[in-house]
């Protein structure tokens, strides 16, 4: 057996959210029993909305009741709010927000919030704009940023963002910008090959594995989570194994950069998820690396 053999493959997680339940006893028994160590909560998961005004003592008490006695970790929080919304107002609410999870976040020990950069739509946070790529929102971006570091600062937790598509930081290139100009070690990368490759779907193999080796490349020092997410060409979401992501080569162009973070899928039913947590093991220890 080789020493890479050796190296157990990260903890593989799940969202919450795509079990049915309001409570975490719920739901973190269900995460259990479809196969996964780990997940990434939503207050939602709760019986509480996903950007809570406040969070009450036992809903924390009943969370921590609920790792310890599943053995399910929490490998982030949900903190998804539109950064860039063009009502200030509505991100000073979200900023709100953001306090009061990291606050439990800190509490229970769960080590990072996740963000969306946002979009200057209105009505939908995950839509484009023609906007978005203009100086004014990079600014406003910045702005809300600086907001999330000081209240990560405050209650020591990572903040994570995603490149998306269609929000602001839509590319591994911006997503490198922003950890530049943050200038904050408490700013990591969710990084999500199916949003990475999006039209490249279309072209040969070896063209989608370039753009996921280029945008390793690029953020591997500063990945703290790996999402799981399928693909088809048509741009239609899939239960992983059921696209066209090549997640063999997804994980190999992780692990050889060293990234060894918690890998979180999300996308599928509850039905898919026992089916999809096989699939992913095998792909993160495919054959020739057990």
């Amino acid at each position: 057996m080789t020493h890479a053999a050796a190296i157990a493959p990260p903890s593989l997680g799940i969202f919450a959210k795509t079990f049915v339940g309001s409570t975490p006893m719920d739901v973190l028994t269900q995460a259990r029993g479809a196969g996964y160590e780990t997940v990434q909560y939503n207050m939602a998961c709760s019986g509480l909305p996903s950007l809570p005004p406040v969070i009450a003592p036992d809903v924390v008490s009943a969370i921590r009741s609920a790792t310890r006695d599943t053995g399910v970790g929490i490998a982030a929080l949900s903190a998804t709010y539109n950064m860039i919304h063009p009502d200030a107002s509505v991100r000073a609410t979200g900023h709100e927000s953001l306090s009061v999870l990291a606050e439990t976040a800190h509490v229970l020990g769960i080590p990072m919030l996740t963000l969306c950069s946002g979009s200057r739509n209105a009505a939908d946070q995950w839509a484009p704009h023609r906007d978005n790529a203009n100086a004014e929102s990079w600014r406003d971006l910045l702005d809300s940023l600086a907001r999330a570091i000081a209240v990560a600062e405050q209650h020591d937790v990572l903040l994570g963002v995603e490149p998306e598509p269609s929000n602001v930081v839509s590319s591994s290139a911006v997503a490198r910008r922003l950890l530049d100009e943050s200038g904050s070690a408490r700013v990591g990368i969710i990084i999500d090959a199916a949003n990475l490759i999006g039209d490249a779907l279309r072209y040969p193999a070896l063209e989608r594995h370039a753009v996921i080796a280029r945008a390793v490349d690029l953020l591997a020092d500063r990945v703290i989570l790996v999402h799981a997410k399928d693909r088809r060409i048509d741009g239609t979401i899939a239960a992983p194994g059921h696209g066209d992501v090549d997640f063999v080569e997804y994980f190999s162009a992780l692990a050889n950069a060293g990234v060894r973070v918690p890998v979180i899928t999300h996308g599928l039913t509850a039905a898919d998820a026992p089916q999809a947590a096989v699939f992913l093991r095998g792909c993160m220890m495919p054959p020739g690396r057990s």
